[in-house]
């Protein structure tokens, strides 16, 4: 694996809050290169695998950032929860270090990184913003794509690490580059998606083999990430999650309360926030982003299996 690869540069010791499906990968890349590592996670008992590999575990994020990490990099799930651990009772602010430096993997609000990033440099605290794109596959294997916003010292400092969970890195400019970065990945991401849907159910109801169309239109100028990984889910209806539709609704809102702002009409981006909300609101929000197709199945009153 790419995180397994040793050390060429000095060890800073490491904080790890957040150890859900990408979380847990990307922090165990990180031991697996020699960091040493302390974590902290809502839920204890999701910590294990790392403890049992050599992690420490904090009692809170305030304990975390007195146990001497300089870096310590979030992945936890909304704007709300990023404020919560950075600020809130036994949050890291109000126990770590001038110079210490927090890179947050999470999907937030670019407004409010930008907020949480001036707040934190009061303390001389940096604050780098680095979404990650690539699913639970990608964190795994340490091939994820990161979208970086924050001063170049501080992402300089971090490089060595994201090159380790990461393949593609791009640092965008300041604090908040890096999310609205991602939300236009959710664009792309979300309405491509859909339009994979609707290729298979006309496929579907064709008579055309999905298997023999994700082969060919695959290899073509509309292949896609979702066609080739997502497609032949949906054609066999596994939707198993490996990003869920309850977060990338919360991605959805982000974007669109966005656009609002700017003045931007993103209809397509409305319209595949619209058919997540449905499925999200039948029960399925746990499902895989795949599962959007069950909205077309039930407007066409078809199956894809």
């Amino acid at each position: 694996m790419k995180g397994t690869r040793p050390l060429t540069h000095p060890q800073p010791k490491l904080g790890y809050i957040g150890l859900g499906i990408m979380g847990l990968p990307m922090a165990r890349n990180l031991l697996d290169a020699g960091y040493e590592l302390v974590v902290w996670n809502r839920t204890p008992e999701k910590a294990k695998p790392l403890i049992d590999q050599g992690a420490a575990l904090a009692e809170s994020p305030a304990d975390l950032a007195a146990s001497g990490a300089s870096i310590i990099f979030l992945n936890v799930t909304d704007t709300p929860d990023v404020e919560a651990v950075l600020f809130g009772d036994q949050g890291v602010a109000s126990a770590a270090l001038p110079g210490t430096v927090v890179v947050d993997h999470s999907t937030i609000s670019p407004d409010a990184t930008r907020d949480f990033a001036q707040r934190l440099a009061k303390q001389g605290i940096d604050l780098v913003d680095a979404p990650v794109s690539g699913g639970d596959v990608g964190a795994q294997a340490g091939t994820l794509s990161i979208m970086v916003g924050g001063g170049s010292d501080a992402v300089h400092r971090v490089m060595p690490m994201l090159e380790v969970v990461g393949k593609s890195i791009v640092h965008l400019g300041e604090s908040g580059l890096g999310q609205a970065c991602k939300a236009c990945n959710q664009i792309a991401g979300m309405v491509t998606l859909l339009g994979v849907c609707e290729a298979l159910a006309l496929a579907k109801q064709s008579g055309l083999s999905m298997d023999k169309m994700i082969q060919v239109v695959g290899g073509g100028a509309a292949g896609s990430w979702q066609l080739t990984n997502l497609g032949p889910k949906i054609a066999v209806g596994d939707y198993e999650p490996g990003f869920m539709i309850d977060l990338v609704n919360k991605d959805l809102k982000i974007v669109l309360e966005a656009a609002e702002r700017l003045g931007l009409p993103l209809e397509a981006t409305a319209k595949v926030a619209d058919l997540f909300q449905q499925v999200a609101d039948q029960g399925g929000g746990r499902l895989g982003t795949q599962a959007v197709a069950k909205a077309l199945e039930q407007a066409g009153d078809f199956s894809y299996e």
